[in-house]
């Protein structure tokens, strides 16, 4: 399906109807982006939703806000779609990470559909878990844990917790009842707290000193310099490179990875940008000739002033989500 916005051969430009539901879309896709773990994804069951409201929009009697009955269509039809969808996994998600960078990297699993990012350009300003507790939201780290939950445990926690509806305002939108919802949402709770990682401090560090860091390392990175790097990561920092299954932890292994196998002078270029309300990275690969082609997207964590996680998505398709071209030319 093609991921844009429902042209005017399919919904006329300035209908009621365009008015009154088009400021909902960004915070839609993050709510599709949590169910399915895919901004791909999301991206499509948005567009399906817009177009099964807009088609059903004689009959909407106004019984519920348009907000709410937006939300249930986008629900069901990301619950429909998980009936055939496995979950989405990171590295480490699927087994133990390695403390020694010699070990042999297993090679790429194509055939894993793995999670992806999803920038904050798309999902970030006007999500209202942008206000909610840390913990919710569309950071990397909870919506891999929501990966662990069953397709109707991610709904019904992430319109109660995340979004904050009312059980009642859900059991109508699962057409289910009270009791129901309250009983899935504690099974959610309790399974989300085992899956989901506890990490010290996810404040970030004030602008500049982020801004201090991020440059830092996108130096370090690009002059492939590994002694520049060990100062900007904490002592137990963990990367993972989907769709790689093998990852590492600890600074020695991951300095120790890069240092051996990734970095190469002039090899690398990034574009900084915002993915899952994290830092990230664009990453383009030099292909000779002064050009270098999209090669994925870094989401990093900080935790106080250092780096506490690399997810590398080693996919050139997520550069065009975030905005970017796929290739730059010079020595930008």
């Amino acid at each position: 399906m093609d991921r844009t916005p429902l042209g005017e051969a399919e919904m006329p430009p300035d209908t009621e109807f365009a008015t009154l539901a088009e400021p909902f879309r960004p915070e839609l896709l993050a709510h599709c982006y949590r169910m399915l773990g895919s901004i791909h994804d999301a991206e499509d069951l948005v567009q399906e939703t817009y177009l099964r409201a807009w088609r059903a929009f004689d009959r909407f009697e106004g019984r519920s806000s348009v907000r709410r009955w937006l939300y249930k269509i986008a629900t069901r039809a990301c619950l429909t779609a998980l009936e055939t969808r496995s979950r989405r996994p990171l590295p480490s998600g699927l087994g133990a990470p390695s403390d020694d960078h010699r070990v042999a990297v297993a090679p790429r699993e194509p055939s894993v559909a793995w999670l992806q990012p999803a920038p904050d350009a798309l999902v970030g300003a006007d999500d209202p878990a942008a206000i909610a507790a840390r913990r919710t939201g569309v950071r990397l780290a909870f919506i891999a844990a929501l990966q662990f939950l069953s397709a109707r445990q991610r709904a019904v926690l992430t319109l109660r917790d995340v979004l904050a509806f009312r059980t009642a305002e859900v059991a109508e939108m699962l057409e289910t009842t009270t009791a129901a919802v309250d009983s899935t949402l504690r099974r959610a709770r309790a399974r989300l707290a085992e899956a989901e990682p506890v990490e010290d401090d996810l404040a970030e560090p004030d602008a500049e000193t982020r801004r201090t860091l991020l440059d830092n390392y996108v130096d370090a990175f690009t002059r492939a310099d590994p002694d520049a790097l060990i100062n900007l990561l904490r002592a137990d920092v963990e990367m993972e490179m989907p769709p790689i299954p093998t990852w590492f932890t600890g600074r020695r292994a991951v300095v120790g990875f890069l240092a051996s196998r990734v970095f190469r002078r002039d090899l690398w270029r990034m574009v900084p940008t915002r993915a899952n309300g994290q830092p990230a990275l664009v990453v383009y690969k030099c292909t000779g000739d002064g050009r270098y082609e999209a090669y994925g997207v870094q989401v990093l964590t900080l935790i106080g002033a250092r780096i506490a996680r690399i997810a590398a998505f080693n996919d050139p398709s997520l550069v065009p989500t975030f905005g970017l071209t796929p290739a730059l030319t010079g020595q930008r």
